[in-house]
């Protein structure tokens, strides 16, 4: 039974009501689910146990080896085994010189486990994730189509069509990576042109499909150097582009093209940790950071490197072609931010993503409403995770 003081504080502060006896749950079994998606990988989902018989879920995708990072994970989880539930700053710490050390496997190992003790954190308080990080300034999440992974095949054709599909689904905003079969900048120069004005032609061809109303993002994936980047930029004026993401992979490079470009520019994807983004960001390197909920460390670590960018007058868009659990993890964060630009949505994927979790995944518009349940709101969908199981 609660105490006087205790009612009081339920009545002034409920997300802050913590029951006496939630600091002492401990995290239980951890059990990993690989799911078969397509020849870009598959996702790695987690779902962990706790003393209470709560359970939380998590993403843990795209690590580079799904082995290695459920390895990694039981680690960190070995390690949490006599800490409460809420110790995720005692575990990010625990887990930094293992990171420095294995690299993505590790990180994406800290933030699928990181994200499972969110969840369970919201459902012992009784309230949604993002009340614990700070609480909502919106009440859904405005998602681009990501439609890099799903056209087929990969000309401006293919891309052109499954942009008109993401269209007639509701979403307002499409990106592409139209340059992923480029040839190395030293080989031949014609072949390198041909390659750029096909990834331009596709450009073009989505462009025609979505309309001018509606925005356009153009993914480079680090495939040209600085003077074919500051290139590509000049060509592409006339699409007017959302942003311009990920041109070269010397930062030196992106800071060039920063200061030339007419359009925004985006990146960061890849990198791991406040640290990781703070040299991003003295670089000069984009106007808008991609940290990824997987890749940069978990959801914490995500609302810091936010804060950081706040600080330093830049945009959110979280990077994230991931599973329905890491989108809404993302999402839950991203609901908080002040500076929150988009949030990734890898489209046309599978014709069974919104099944992999109850409720299913629903987008109004392009826009992921954040659900009213504890913690993440989702669970998982065991009848589909076994029909996809790799």
């Amino acid at each position: 039974m609660l105490t006087r003081r205790e009612c009081l504080a339920a009545a002034a502060f409920p997300a802050m009501a913590v029951p006496p006896e939630a600091a002492r749950v401990r995290a239980g079994e951890l059990e990993a689910f690989v799911v078969r998606v397509n020849r870009r990988g598959n996702w790695l989902l987690f779902r962990l146990g706790s003393s209470a018989g709560l359970t939380g879920i998590g993403d843990a995708s795209h690590g580079g080896d799904d082995r290695l990072t459920l390895t990694l994970a039981r680690r960190f989880l070995q390690a949490l085994a006599d800490r409460s539930v809420f110790d995720i700053e005692w575990l990010r710490r625990a887990a930094w010189v293992e990171i420095e050390r294995s690299g993505r496997p590790a990180a994406v190992a800290l933030s699928g486990l990181e994200q499972c003790l969110w969840d369970i954190q919201g459902k012992l308080l009784g309230v949604p994730a993002y009340r614990l990080f700070g609480g909502p300034l919106r009440p859904s999440i405005r998602c681009y189509a990501n439609i890099n992974r799903s056209a087929d095949p990969r000309t401006p054709p293919g891309f052109a069509s499954m942009a008109a599909r993401a269209v007639a689904a509701g979403f307002d905003a499409v990106k592409l990576a139209p340059f992923d079969g480029m040839p190395a900048m030293d080989a031949e120069a014609a072949a390198v042109e041909r390659a750029i004005e096909l990834g331009i032609d596709c450009i073009g061809a989505v462009r025609e499909a979505i309309g001018g109303e509606r925005d356009l993002l153009v993914d480079v994936h680090s495939r040209l150097n600085l003077a074919r980047g500051l290139e590509l930029a000049r060509r592409l004026e006339p699409y007017r582009l959302f942003w311009l993401e990920e041109v070269c992979p010397r930062w030196e490079d992106l800071a060039a093209i920063n200061r030339e470009a007419r359009m925004p520019t985006a990146g960061g994807e890849a990198l791991f940790s406040v640290k990781g983004f703070h040299r991003y960001i003295a670089a000069g390197a984009a106007d808008i950071l991609m940290p990824d909920v997987k890749y940069c460390g978990g959801m914490l670590e995500l609302k810091k490197i936010a804060a950081m960018a706040e600080g330093a007058g830049l945009l959110v868009a979280p990077h994230g072609p991931a599973s329905p659990v890491g989108d809404m993890a993302a999402a839950h964060v991203s609901a908080t931010l002040a500076n929150f630009l988009i949030l990734e949505h890898a489209f046309g994927e599978v014709p069974w993503r919104a099944e992999l979790v109850e409720p299913p995944e629903a987008f109004e518009q392009g826009r992921l409403r954040l659900p009213d349940r504890p913690g993440l709101g989702l669970t998982l969908n065991e009848s589909t995770i076994r029909r996809h199981a790799a």
